[in-house]
């Protein structure tokens, strides 16, 4: 099973788009949002290298944004979802 952990912020359009892209593939994620579950500067010592939001950690491991989280979803969903067809 896939752990996938969203830390979002408010009013942020990518955010919304990779909770509609999750929620499309009927992929479970836990979010976070910004000052209310998390802080900047959390995120800044546990993901230096994440620079937007949103910030997508699967099973632990940063994957990057939306473009990241919509790239792995084609390689580790998509050619599944063809052969299950």
């Amino acid at each position: 099973m896939m752990n996938v952990v969203l830390y979002s912020k408010s009013n942020c359009s990518f955010c919304n788009k990779a909770k509609n892209l999750l929620n499309f593939h009927n992929i479970l994620y836990d979010e976070k949002i910004l000052d209310i579950d998390f802080t900047r500067e959390y995120i800044l010592s546990s993901y230096p290298q994440a620079k937007t939001f949103p910030v997508v950690v699967i099973n632990g491991t940063y994957i990057g944004g939306f473009a990241e989280l919509q790239e792995y979803i084609k390689n580790n969903f998509m050619n599944k979802e063809r052969k299950d067809d």
